[in-house]
């Protein structure tokens, strides 16, 4: 995990929240709405419903923005149509780099991503291209200031997870998909706070980047997610953490 996390985490620091929340928010409210729509509007019995309800709430989103979402997902509201789509391509070097969409125009995601891939030295390429390099996790993240090792392994492992490591400061939890939330309940009903909580697709090897190559792959992930339409985008590339920052910086 360590070139994906260590980039989410430079990037989060960096952000600056009020830029974003424009764009969290439309994401986020396409994430409710397909959520509702596949799962029913309950988050009790929905529990992606939950986890994005959750995400909207740390953003401060208006509780009638998100009570919206959902009744457009559940059909209560007239709403618009919006599909899941994933789409795969090469980044500079060979990375691979795995996209979750969330749009109501394929035509018009596709050309966009195939304009932002070819202006940074990358390639939309066809579905199945480089899907087999990731594997489907439960992701969460705790600090390691809020919980020691020993305790954190007893309550992660006796509720399902596969492995916990320590990267940057912080605890990193992989879980099998089916006891993500198992694992989750478990963290929170002992109010052990979470930084992240996800179900991510999980490299199963890296590709070593610097340079410029390394550059143009950072320039291709801040374009790739600032587009409205992408909800995740994935990538097995490891950049050392002092060039990410001095990417970052020269923006």
């Amino acid at each position: 995990m360590s070139g994906h996390s260590k980039w989410h985490s430079i990037k989060h620091k960096k952000a600056a929240a009020d830029a974003k929340r424009g764009k969290a928010f439309t994401q986020v409210i396409k994430e409710i709405t397909v959520a509702a729509r596949l799962g029913g509007g309950d988050p009790n019995f929905n529990p992606r419903l939950r986890l994005v309800v959750d995400k909207a709430k740390s953003l401060n989103m208006p509780k009638e923005n998100i009570d919206r979402a959902i009744k457009k997902g559940t059909g209560e509201l007239e709403g618009y149509n919006l599909e899941e789509v994933t789409y795969e391509g090469y980044g500079p070097g060979g990375v691979a780099v795995l996209i979750e969409a969330t749009t109501d125009n394929r035509n018009r995601t596709v050309s966009e991503l195939r304009h932002l891939f070819s202006k940074y030295g990358g390639n939309l390429s066809e579905a199945g291209s480089v899907a087999w390099v990731f594997q489907k996790k439960g992701y969460l993240v705790v600090g390691r200031d809020k919980i020691g090792e020993e305790q954190l392994l007893e309550i992660a492992l006796e509720a399902g997870a596969e492995d916990v490591n320590e990267d940057d400061g912080n605890w990193e939890i992989l879980t099998p998909p089916e006891a993500f939330e198992t694992v989750r309940q478990a963290l929170e009903s002992r109010k052990i706070p979470l930084a992240v909580e996800q179900l991510s697709m999980i490299p199963q090897s890296n590709v070593k980047l610097e340079g410029k190559s390394a550059v143009q792959m950072l320039r291709l992930m801040e374009v790739l997610e600032d587009h409205e339409d992408l909800q995740n985008v994935w990538a097995n590339f490891d950049i050392e953490e002092k060039e990410m920052e001095a990417a970052l910086a020269s923006n």
